[in-house]
């Protein structure tokens, strides 16, 4: 799902433009070798590290070595711990660099502040660049290109002071779980081991680390379906149709395209796709529920269905899958003597996939499809890090999904020492429904986190979250999309007025001035040159008739 600002909406969220330059000067590497007698890690995280990293060395010896020689607790030292600027400004450390966290990072560097007051933010990220996922389905149809929607944090962050480290989260240990309205205090907030050892000492704590698609709830769709929602996703199912393409070209058989799941993202990527391969491929979408997108304003959905029926897409609605397995093409003919297994789904050139398909709804037969590429929309599970043993007295209260429960200021409940958003926060609107996993909320929810973050830094009253429906957007191909704004009922702009209207929403929403500037006359140049194209083709036309 994706989201729609109005003027007045756009104009009432642009404190993240107004980022304010603190130079380069800084950087996030100095770390400190030695013990910090404030530390809060707990012995078993130390522990843990100590032991894990001698077995692995004495695990290296196994093939005739002589064993590592046993070292004396004395000797072993500890993990390195990141040495923070200053010591006396408040440290925020923020886990993920998606809407939620790099948006929440630069809303705090765009607030005013008393100069003792400021804090030092540290913004962790797994991969090297922010990936704005709404976008990711124009990189399958050629629209954009991988700078614009997917720019490095050291890009990003280069004129503020903000440092970005590139890491990720094992273990959480927070120390601030004595409750809303308790008397106890403490030097931090608590502390973060990430994978490469280092230890985070932290004062206040963002968590939003997004999502991974669930992919283990049917046998063989780990193994041979691809997910869509990361940037390396996108790049391997690119990949994969261009192989696909280029194995085809000239024959007679099709590209045959199965898509699991039919919400927003699934009905995307058929739509995307099915444009991409026209005549020389088959798209089928496949979803439980009856109707497609069963969440979305009504014009959307219609919008949808006209376009996947004009561009021959079949819909296998009320089904589930039941198992994927993979077959070699004379398997997949009718010889099942022959199956390869270990290669690489991207790299198989002859390879293909079959999906079983058991009926959800009475009525429905079951069914068998062969298909040369799978993707896989359906499901969820939040990526929070796992706490020290010691703190499981203290976890972090979790929904069915995996998500953190906040309280209305985003606050998880039980540690007001820790905000969580996006992915990673289950709230409900006043209505009692739980807020959708979606760029819209995760991107309001960072305006309200830098807020109450400069609130309880400051010792001022923190507001509570609402959520501002701003209207929802698909994208239906190269010059299609959907958009039913909220503030006008029963309105859906379609085809090209939908799309570039889209494509400004999207630009206005990018995360800095200098990046937006850039994309933005990036995407003019494209689109003067596509008009030249046309116009040329259509006078070629013309010329030719004549």
């Amino acid at each position: 799902m994706a989201f729609l600002a109005s003027s007045a909406s756009v104009a009432a969220l642009m404190p993240f433009n107004r980022l304010f330059s603190v130079g380069k000067g800084k950087r996030w590497n100095r770390l400190c070798t030695g013990y910090s007698a404030r530390l809060r890690a707990g012995p078993s995280a130390l522990s843990r590290f100590r032991a894990s990293s001698f077995s692995s060395a004495a695990a290296g010896n196994a093939g005739g070595a002589p064993p590592l020689p046993e070292i004396s607790e004395a000797n072993k030292s500890p993990p390195p711990i990141y040495a923070w600027p200053n010591k006396k400004k408040p440290r925020v450390c923020i886990l993920g660099g998606g809407f939620g966290g790099l948006y929440t990072a630069l809303r705090l560097e765009s607030l005013l502040w008393p100069e003792d007051k400021k804090p030092q933010v540290l913004l962790v990220d797994q991969s090297e660049r922010f990936v704005f996922k709404p976008m990711l389905y124009e990189l399958i149809s050629g629209e954009v290109d991988a700078w614009e929607i997917a720019p490095r944090f050291s890009e990003l962050l280069e004129n503020t002071g903000v440092q970005f480290l590139q890491d990720k989260v094992k273990l959480l240990h927070p120390s601030d779980h004595w409750g809303m309205n308790g008397h106890k205090q403490s030097s931090c907030g608590g502390t973060v081991l990430l994978e490469s050892g280092l230890l985070i000492e932290y004062d206040w704590l963002v968590l939003a680390l997004g999502a991974e698609t669930k992919l283990d709830v049917v046998p063989g769709a780990l193994e041979f379906a691809i997910p869509f929602s990361t940037l390396e996703d996108a790049c391997k199912v690119d990949n994969k149709l261009k192989t696909l393409e280029r194995l085809k070209f000239g024959k007679d058989s099709l590209i045959r395209v199965a898509v699991v799941g039919c919400g927003y993202s699934g009905v995307e990527l058929a739509a995307t796709i099915s444009e991409r391969l026209q005549d020389r491929g088959i798209v089928q979408a496949i979803n439980v529920e009856t109707t497609i997108c069963p969440t979305a304003p009504v014009g959307n959905r219609e919008a949808a269905l006209k376009v996947l029926s004009s561009r021959k897409v079949q819909l296998l609605l009320g089904y589930f899958v039941r198992c994927i397995r993979r077959v070699c093409d004379m398997e997949a003919s009718g010889d099942a003597t022959v199956k390869r297994e270990g290669k690489d789904i991207a790299e198989s050139n002859s390879e293909k996939y079959v999906l079983e398909l058991q009926p959800a709804e009475k009525g429905l037969e079951s069914q068998i499809l062969e298909a040369d590429l799978v993707l896989w929309t359906v499901g969820s599970k939040a990526l929070l890090p796992e706490l020290e043993p010691s703190d499981k007295p203290h976890e972090l209260p979790l929904n069915a999904r995996g998500q953190a429960e906040t309280d209305e200021m985003l606050r998880v409940k039980g540690h007001p020492r820790i905000f969580a958003l996006g992915d990673s926060s289950s709230l409900r609107d006043s209505t009692g429904r739980l807020l959708p996993a979606t760029a819209q909320v995760a991107f309001q929810q960072a305006d309200f986190a830098g807020w109450n973050l400069w609130a309880a830094i400051n010792n001022r009253p923190l507001l509570p979250f609402r959520f501002q429906n701003l209207g929802e957007m698909m994208t239906l191909g190269r010059n299609d999309a959907a958009i039913s704004p909220s503030f006008i009922d029963g309105l859906t702009l379609e085809g090209p007025i939908g799309h570039a209207a889209r494509k400004l929403a999207y630009l206005i929403r990018l995360p800095t001035d200098k990046h937006r500037l850039k994309v933005g006359l990036s995407w003019f140049a494209k689109s003067a040159i596509d008009s030249v194209a046309s116009v040329q083709s259509t006078l070629t036309k013309v010329l030719s008739g004549s």
